[in-house]
Parts: structure tokens; sequence; C-alpha cells
């Protein structure tokens, strides 16, 4: 059998060409109801399958971006992701998700995968190992957004937390409930990543500006199989933490577990608060505090800044860092120490 054409649709229809193609193309606003449901039962009833290919040629786009994340585990991510496919999908576009797993390497072909593959578009939360290909995209004036992270210097389209304060929140509340030995933990600063040096930043400056005083012991960085080693050499210090602030997801679930397999209690041997909100964070025994990123926001800004540069007609483009501030979810992982 031939394929079915949009000609055959239009004659089913009782409709032009045009028409069908409006409709193919989501523009409704000069057609009725009666004919949008013409053509809708005509599609149907002869299982009409547009010409995706065709449809890219003839529009010099193929409706589809990519989005590489540098880890997938991380639940931000996922948030996402899905909401990014979520503001795509009612623009007409489909993605292709990638995870980089904080290789550059790994990275590299991704970029080269969906360049290949004609994509219209990339958000990408970079390793920071790829500045030569980031520097080509630019130079080819090809949409790019990053996400979660910035790097330094690059005129790149960003949207990502104000990690110093989100770092502050958590301090504060520590110093509010009366706590002073407060140590933070994150995975590793190889290659300078962004939200993890900020976020150590602003601990530093947080506790600075609390009175307290900054003890380089409380400020532990490690790949994640080596975060075990991190808390016990906290909890072997002359005088160990009272409050341990978690610097993202991944860390806080390992302090969990750490805690749990040592036989300590939240909070009554140990406050815990952990930078990113986790599903189980509000059901866990007990319920713990966490410091929330805006991640529907935050993608949202991200798709509208990558259409921006998707649009050729438009002349003006961000290409401005975009911080969205976090929330602090209060439960109960801190003691009130204060009498």
């Amino acid at each position: 059998m031939r394929p079915i054409t949009i000609t055959d649709v239009a004659k089913q229809a009782n409709v032009s060409k045009s028409t069908v193609s409006q409709y193919l193309n989501k523009r409704y606003e000069y057609m009725s109801e009666k004919t949008r449901k013409k053509i809708e039962s005509a599609i149907e009833e002869l299982n009409y399958q547009p010409n995706i290919v065709a449809r890219s040629l003839k529009q010099k786009s193929t409706f589809t971006v990519g989005v590489i994340v540098a880890n997938i585990l991380h639940t931000f991510s996922t948030h996402v992701i899905r909401a990014v496919e979520n503001f795509f999908q009612e623009k007409g576009f489909q993605i292709i998700v990638c995870n980089a797993d904080d290789e550059p390497e790994k990275e590299k072909k991704y970029i080269e995968m969906l360049r290949a593959k004609q994509v219209d578009g990339i958000i990408i939360f970079p390793t920071g190992g790829n500045l030569d290909l980031y520097d080509r995209m630019l130079n080819d004036n090809f949409p790019i957004v990053f996400m979660d992270r910035t790097i330094k210097d690059m005129n790149i389209a960003t949207v990502m937390l104000d990690n110093h304060l989100a770092s502050k929140l958590a301090v504060d509340h520590f110093v509010d409930k009366g706590y002073e030995q407060i140590a933070i933990l994150t995975t590793s600063v190889i290659r300078n990543i962004s939200p993890r040096v900020e976020r150590i930043e602003g601990y530093r400056n947080a506790i600075l500006a609390r009175g307290l005083q900054v003890k380089s012991e409380y400020i532990k960085t490690a790949d994640v199989d080596q975060i075990v080693l991190a808390l016990k050499e906290l909890f072997q210090l002359e005088t160990p933490p009272q409050a341990l602030l978690a610097g993202n997801d991944i860390v806080l679930i390992e302090i969990l577990k750490y805690i749990k397999e040592q036989g300590l209690r939240i909070p009554e041997d140990v406050a815990v608060i952990g930078i990113d909100e986790v599903p189980f964070a509000n059901f866990f025994t007990p319920p713990i505090t966490t410091v929330s990123q805006p991640a529907i926001e935050m993608a949202g800004k991200a798709v509208d800044l990558l259409l921006q540069q998707m649009n050729k007609d438009l002349e003006v483009k961000d290409k401005s860092v975009c911080r969205l501030k976090p929330s602090l979810l209060e439960r109960n992982s801190c003691l009130s120490l204060k009498k």
C-alpha cells in the first residue's frame, strides 16, 4: 500500500492541504472546532503518520532538543528533566536525554552525537571539561544553555541556584537553634564544579557572619565512595561536629546511611540539613530539614532561554547567569539547644 499523505487527509476531511498543515503545526487560531474535529477524525481513520524528515527539511528544524545531565542520579536533575520535557512537549518538541556521569569524555561524545543528529539546541549541566566544544558551539551560534553550573568567562546563558544563599539558609538555621560546631560535606570539587565550590563559599561566609570560627577540619569534599571515610574523620575529631550540612542529595543519603550504621540518632547526636529536596525527606524518621531548589521554575527559564536562541528572527539574546532563590523546608532534624 502507498503511504497516506497530507493530500489524502485533506480530501477525507474536505479541507485544504494548508488547513491540515496548520492543524499539524498546532496553529488553531483561525480554525473552527468543527474543522479541527474533521481533521482529527480523518487522521485517525486513515492512520496518517506525518513525515518527520520532510517536515524537518521544510521548516529547517528537527523539533528535537538535547539535555545532557552531569549525573542523572541527582534528584534535582530528574526533576529538571521532567519539567523540561513538559515545557518542550507543549511547544511541539521532543527531547533526547543523555547522562554524562560527570565524565568530560562521555559529555563530549554526547555533544557530538546530538549535533550530528541536528538537534535544534542543547541544555547542558556542564562537567567543565570541554571548554573547546562549548566555544565551538558559541562560534557556530548553536543554541546552548547551561543548567545548574556556570563556567567562568564563558558567554553562555546559564540558569542556576543562588548557592551562597542555600548554604546561608542552612547555617543560619543551625545557629538559630544553638549549634556552633557545624561541618559541611560535599562531593569532589575537582574541575571547580560551581555549585559545590559556591556552597562551601556560602558556608564559610555564613559561619563568619554569625560570629563563629571557620574550621578547615569541618570542611570535607570527597568522591562518593570516599564519603564514609570523610565522615569517620569528622567524628574522630577531638571536637566532632554537632551538625552536618550535606552539600547535595547524594551526600545526604550517604550521611543518613552512616549515621544509622553507627547507631547515632538525629537530632540527639547530630543535627542534619541537606541542600536539595529529596522525596523521602518528609517521611524519614525524623523528617529531614532541606534547602529546596525551584526545579520547575529553573527548567522553565532554561527552556525560555533556549527557545530565544532558536528563534533566528530575534536579534538580542540573553546570555546572562540567572540565579534563582532556594527555600528552607524546616522539619525535625535539628534540636533547639538554646535555653
